[in-house]
């Protein structure tokens, strides 16, 4: 059973820090990249940042570039997301995402997490 498991959001304020995290199981996770992506109401889910899988390149949205951190630990099958600095414009549910893992032979799917709510509000 191939599983995503976000957490850590929750209320902040502006300024604030959260770190959210995304366990995985079901897949070899130290061999895949993978990514977070963010909708907020009534909006497009958005790409937020990307890693490799040994976590040595990572990728940023320009809106959080400087404010967030991408990481992995493979020895816990686990992705993280420390945001600092948060904005109201940050506001929005927060997903874990596997694009391409094989899953047969001859199948490769993605997968999401269920999600986490992240609220940036005085």
């Amino acid at each position: 059973q191939i599983q995503l498991v976000e957490s850590g959001g929750g209320l902040v304020q502006p300024g604030g820090s959260l770190k959210l995290s995304c366990r995985a199981s079901g897949f070899t996770f130290h061999t895949y990249t993978m990514k977070w992506y963010r909708q907020a109401t009534d909006k497009e889910r958005e790409w937020v940042a990307t890693i490799d899988e040994t976590g040595s390149e990572t990728n940023y949205r320009d809106s959080v570039k400087g404010r967030f951190t991408i990481s992995r630990d493979n020895a816990k099958n686990t992705m993280y997301l420390q945001m600092n600095s948060l904005k109201p414009e940050d506001t929005a549910v927060y997903y874990c995402h596997a694009p391409t893992v094989i899953v047969t032979p001859r199948k490769i799917s993605d997968y999401w997490g269920r999600g986490t709510r992240v609220t940036v509000s005085s």
